[in-house]
């Protein structure tokens, strides 16, 4: 029997990476973009509470601001997501939502399901 994974996301401010861990072994790093200085990404423990793919954009159009998935938080109007900006990757630009390339947010997506704890810390 293959065990099921239990899956955890912690998120470094400092470092501007988010880390997926199945229970204490580190499976995938990603850099994020984080909030700035006037809209800092929330620290605390979430989990994640829906999953929606390609948010606010229409087929055949471009890609919203939230790239090509959305990893809503249970912190209201916050979550991980895509962008249509891939230079903001790896700094300090958004209004407190955690960017990722599109190509990771898919990848993680498929792999944590609803109700996966995120963990965001300075460090």
């Amino acid at each position: 029997m293959v065990p099921i994974p239990s899956y955890r996301i912690r998120i470094s401010i400092n470092r501007r990476r988010l880390d997926l861990y199945d229970g204490n072994r580190l499976v995938r790093s990603f850099p994020v973009g984080l909030g700035k200085l006037a809209t800092s990404t929330p620290r605390g423990d979430f989990t994640i509470i829906n999953k929606v793919p390609y948010p606010n954009s229409y087929p055949g159009g471009p890609l919203s601001v939230f790239g090509t998935f959305w990893l809503g938080l249970s912190k209201p109007h916050y979550g991980i997501h895509g962008t249509n900006n891939p230079a903001s990757i790896g700094r300090y630009v958004s209004r407190g939502c955690v960017r990722m390339y599109n190509r990771d947010v898919e990848t993680l997506a498929r792999l944590v399901p609803i109700g996966t704890p995120v963990q965001i810390r300075q460090n």
